[in-house]
């Protein structure tokens, strides 16, 4: 988020938490969760009406899509084989994600920070389906043990959130089992140096992509409400293979012809001029 379109976006959340402006600005861990906790609570109702059908949120057996593309975990198959697997789901969100796993066989769990968002997936959860266990924790340090998840995921959730991704990543291979995949989907970094404009206004590059400081938005009184954090494409490399991951592939999905729908900064017109999704694909050694 950068301008004045994307605050329109979130009307509801920034006045509940008396947004007033937007600067690149320092962020330690302690205070991007706080921020991102109370962002998506506030926003969760907003979120779900603007994005809801298509990521399947409110369907009790939900739907796995990993970005603005439409790319499906049932067609791209980035987690393998997935019947019978434990699988932990960060950023979960409503856990839509999580619960066409179930329906699938997987035994998934989502974690996320923002109860508001995982009350959505409770509610759903209700209607039927498989159940899912939901937890309510951060990203940065994993409550679970060694080497008890077959396979991690995550779409667009916790790790562009976070101040400290590589811990994130060091968190996963922890809980991974040796053999075990770690595939996770973010906004691409070169997406940084353009507005967050879906229109011929985003197509400017404006900021520089190897300025990581954080986007920022805060109240009155100086306090976070929201912060994404940016990483390059190397970053991402290089935190997955210090925590001791091998990376397979990054997906760079194109933009298909017959979605004619934006999704924030996402819109036709960018997405057949440059991607919009990084999709890293890595896995622990055995």
């Amino acid at each position: 988020m950068s301008d004045d379109l994307a605050r329109d976006r979130h009307a509801q959340a920034n006045a509940l938490l008396g947004t007033t402006g937007a600067a690149r600005s320092r962020v330690d861990s302690r205070e991007s969760e706080r921020a991102s906790r109370r962002w998506w609570d506030a926003d969760a109702g907003q979120y779900h009406d603007t994005h809801g059908e298509f990521l399947g949120t409110a369907s009790p057996g939900g739907e796995f899509v990993w970005c603005p593309e439409g790319l499906h975990e049932g067609d791209m198959r980035l987690l393998g084989e997935i019947a019978g697997k434990r699988i932990l789901e960060l950023g979960c969100g409503s856990a839509p994600c999580a619960r066409w796993l179930a329906g699938q066989g997987a035994h998934p769990v989502g974690l996320d920070l923002s109860m508001g968002m995982l009350s959505r997936g409770l509610a759903a959860m209700e209607q039927g389906g498989p159940g899912v266990p939901l937890i309510q924790a951060g990203a940065e340090d994993l409550p679970f043990a060694d080497e008890c998840f077959d396979l991690a995921c995550s779409a667009f959730g916790a790790v562009p959130f976070v101040a400290d991704s590589a811990r994130v990543m060091r968190e996963v291979a922890r809980v991974l089992r040796p053999g075990g995949r770690w595939v996770f989907a973010v906004n691409h970094p070169m997406r940084w140096i353009f507005r967050d404009d879906p229109g011929p206004d985003g197509l400017e590059a404006v900021l520089p992509y190897f300025d990581r400081t954080p986007y920022t938005e805060f109240d009155g009184d100086g306090r976070c409400t929201y912060v994404e954090h940016h990483r390059t494409i190397g970053d991402r490399v290089r935190e997955i293979v210090g925590a001791g991951l091998v990376l397979d592939d990054i997906v760079e999905p194109d933009w298909p012809e017959w979605l004619d729908r934006e999704w924030g900064q996402w819109s036709p017109l960018r997405g057949q001029l440059f991607p919009g999704t990084a999709i890293f694909v890595s896995h622990k050694p055995e």
